[in-house]
Parts: C-alpha cells; structure tokens; sequence
C-alpha cells in the first residue's frame, strides 16, 4: 500500500493556545528587605528552629514542653501566613480588614505568649541530663525562643508605630 502524498501546509504550534488568565497577585520584592520583612523572615526562621529542636526530643513527657511546642508552631504558622499576606501585597487588596490594628495585637500577643514559652522552655531544660541529646536541644531551643522573643518585640514595635500614623490620619 501506497501512502498518500498530500502534505498538510497548516502548522501546530509548539505550545497549545489556552485562554491564559494571569494572576492579580503582586510580588513585592522588596518588602524582604524592609525592616518588617526581614524581622517576619527571623521569626520565621528562629521559631521553626525552636519547634523542631524541641519536636526531635522527648519533650512528650513534660506538659510544659507540649506547651511550648503549641505556642512554637501556632505563631510559626501564623507569622508564615502574614508573612505571604504581606510579601504578595493581599493587605493592599482587602481594604476592610484594618491590617495595622492586626498586626499590632498579633505581634503583642505573640511577644508575650513567647516571653512566657521562652521562659517555661529555659526552666525545663533542667529536667533533663545535662550532656545529653534532650539536654542540648532544649537549651538551644531556648535561646532561638528568646531570639524570637525579641524579633516579635521588634515587630511590635514597628507595628504600633504604624498603627500610631494610621490612628493619626483618621
């Protein structure tokens, strides 16, 4: 059998034509190095290094530890969470949502709960053996939460100025 010799002249093209909708989220490349950016990032950072510290450990046995850990990783997650909000300017886009007020009781709440954790953590490291794999990791796991204790002080402090000029224009 004989194949046909007729050439199809029309072209594919090499990538499919889709209705391609972009996204109305922005990238704010320079809020990570603005002084709220880089003190998001270091609580980011420092508290995750608190929680898993703590999480490699058998901190199961001691109450104030399971304490620490919720502490440890609700803020880690919250502060991921404002972190992405800030960095993709979603507080730009919901007006009705008083982001200065937001941010302020946020960023006080989590001071105070983690002065409270770091204090409850640095208490518990005498329950273990000092030397050893629990003893080493809940220290280190203390000062990452005084660390971060002062990183979410600094946030405080950023945010109740903002929240001071926002006051001042209504």
């Amino acid at each position: 059998m004989e194949r046909p010799a007729v050439v199809s002249t029309r072209r594919t093209p090499s990538v499919p034509e889709y209705n391609i909708s972009t996204s109305t989220l922005a990238f704010d490349q320079h809020f990570t190095s603005t002084a709220k950016g880089i003190l998001l990032m270091a609580e980011i950072v420092f508290g995750m290094l608190v929680w898993i510290l703590i999480g490699g450990t058998d901190y199961y046995h001691l109450s104030a530890l399971c304490w620490v850990m919720f502490v440890a990783i609700l803020f880690w997650v919250l502060t991921v969470c404002l972190f992405i909000i800030y960095l993709t300017g979603v507080h730009n886009r919901i007006t009705r949502v008083p982001w200065s007020t937001l941010s302020l009781c946020f960023h006080c709440s989590a001071t105070v709960l983690y002065l409270i954790t770091a204090a409850v953590d640095a208490l518990s490291v005498n329950q273990a053996t000092r030397g050893r794999h629990n003893y080493n990791c809940w220290a280190a796991s203390a000062f990452f939460a005084f660390l971060t204790t002062l990183c979410y002080t600094g946030s405080s402090y950023l945010s109740y100025q903002v929240w001071k000029i926002s006051r001042e224009d209504q």
